[in-house]
This record gives structure tokens, sequence and C-alpha cells, in this order.
């Protein structure tokens, strides 16, 4: 599978921003590609009295995409978008993917929401205006488990084990990572990730500035299940493609089967204690 990574810096132009991400996927064809990512919030990354209306997931975003994964014959993650939610008051941070003919072949909602307070320096809630997904999600891309997450879904290990324990070959991160965290946290834990799960890792970034105040790192990667980069996005606006050797996957978990020899929590009759310290803290 040749995957394409495709770093953006969306603003608070809805149109000029889809029309981008089209000129990257189409980038992306061009080069053989037969999956391409974009990042989070691929449509619009701005203040929020210009954010666009939370949509159905078969509204306008999703048709965007489904046509041009059809017309430019390419499987397509399409970043995220703020899908319409049933409470009414806040939406889903949602990844959608579509296959070669323009159908929706999976839908994820992102589940952990990033709510952090740093005095003097962020206060950020998610959960304000976004409500967490309760699924997780392993989509068949043409014969290949790509486990679905978003963003700040990187900092929980055990989403990725379930994925891998699930059968994901892949992991994606369409992601919008702050320049701050990301100098010293992006790429760790993106190869984390495929260590522990021995896993290919597709990470697509928003890169620069956005309003309002917000700098994100981009360095949109490939890492292999080694845990070794082998494709690293340039500081610009841009695709990189590479060529994913899935056969390299399970050779690494014959070779160190350390999915296969795990044992915590629930499994083989281990049961978790928790202390009555541990309880009190």
């Amino acid at each position: 599978m040749r995957v394409a990574v495709c770093q953006i810096n969306s603003q608070d132009d809805r149109a000029a921003n889809l029309a981008e991400a089209r000129r990257l996927l189409e980038q992306a064809a061009k080069g053989g590609a037969d999956f391409a990512v974009l990042p989070e919030f691929v449509d619009y990354l701005g203040r929020r009295r210009g954010e666009p209306e939370p949509e159905a997931a078969d509204g306008e975003f999703a048709q965007f995409f489904a046509a041009a994964a059809r017309d430019l014959n390419l499987n397509v993650l399409a970043g995220s978008f703020r899908e319409r939610a049933g409470d009414g008051e806040r939406a889903y941070n949602t990844s959608l993917v579509f296959d070669r003919s323009g159908e929706r072949i999976a839908l994820y909602r992102k589940i952990h929401l990033y709510d952090v307070e740093i005095p003097g320096r962020v206060s950020y809630a998610e959960s304000k205006t976004i409500a967490p997904g309760e699924e997780l999600v392993v989509a068949d891309v043409e014969g290949v488990p790509v486990g679905l997450s978003i963003c700040y879904d990187l900092r929980f290990p055990e989403l990725y084990r379930a994925l891998a324990v699930a059968g994901a070959r892949v992991l994606v991160v369409p992601a919008a990572f702050m320049a701050h965290t990301g100098r010293d946290h992006w790429e760790v834990l993106l190869r984390a990730r495929a260590i522990e799960n021995q896993c290919y890792v597709v990470a697509a970034g928003q890169i620069g500035d956005h309003e309002p105040g917000r700098t994100c790192f981009g360095r949109s990667m490939v890492v292999d299940p080694w845990g070794t980069v082998v494709a690293q996005a340039p500081d610009v606006v841009g695709v990189v493609t590479l060529d994913l050797d899935l056969d390299r996957v399970e050779t690494l978990r014959a070779e160190l089967p350390s999915l296969a020899n795990r044992r915590l929590p629930d499994q083989d009759g281990i049961k978790v204690q928790v202390s009555p310290v541990a309880t009190a803290r």
C-alpha cells in the first residue's frame, strides 16, 4: 500500500481550505498513492464565531470528499470535521474514510477530548463544544486493517492497543497538534504507538499559525512497526508518499511476539488489584 500524508494550513475560509485539500489529494493521486490521509479539522481551523455549522455525516463535507475519492480513484481519510451530535449543543469531531468509488467505509468519532488548563499558557476545553465518541473503529482499506484515531487520542496507549488487538496493521492519526507540545511529544508518542503495537503509524498534521493565536506543529510522518521514522514532511504545506511493507509487520510480530505475549489486564485469568492507598489518591 502506498500512503500519502497531506500536511495543510487550514484557516477560517472553508471554501479555500477544501480547495487546498483537493489540490493535495490530486498531488497524492499523481504520486501513485492508494490511501491519502488529511489532518484534523481540515475544513476549518479558526475563530469559533466563523465555524461552519455542524452537519450530518452525509452532508456537504462528506459529499465533497466522496467526490474527490471517486474522481481521483483514491482511498481517502478526510481528516476530521464537526459532525452534528444528538444533544444539539455540541458536535462530534469525526473522521470519514472513503474508498476509490466514493463510498464511505468508516466513521470514527474522537474519543479523548483535549481539556487542558496551564495557568498563563494554555486554556482549552474541547469538551465544551465537542461530544466524545464511544466506539473503536478498524476500517478495511483494500484488505488492510486500519485503526482510526484523532490527535489527542495519541496520548492514550490503551486505545491503540485495543485497535491492534482488533486486527489493525496500520494506525492513522489526523491531527492539529499544538507546537508547544509537539516539539517534545509528537514524534516520541507516534514512535511509541508504533513500537508498542507493531504497526505502521501514519500521521497527518496541520502546520503553522491559525487564529486565534494557535500554532500547529506539522511534521507529518510515517513510522514503521520498529519505531523508525521512514518518511517526514518538511515544515511546509505539501504531501509525502511512502510504500508500506505490510509483510514487515508480520515478520516483526513473529520475531518479537510482544502482542502474543501480553497478559495484562484481564487476560489469561490475571486480575487487577487496586490498593486502598491508590484508591484514596
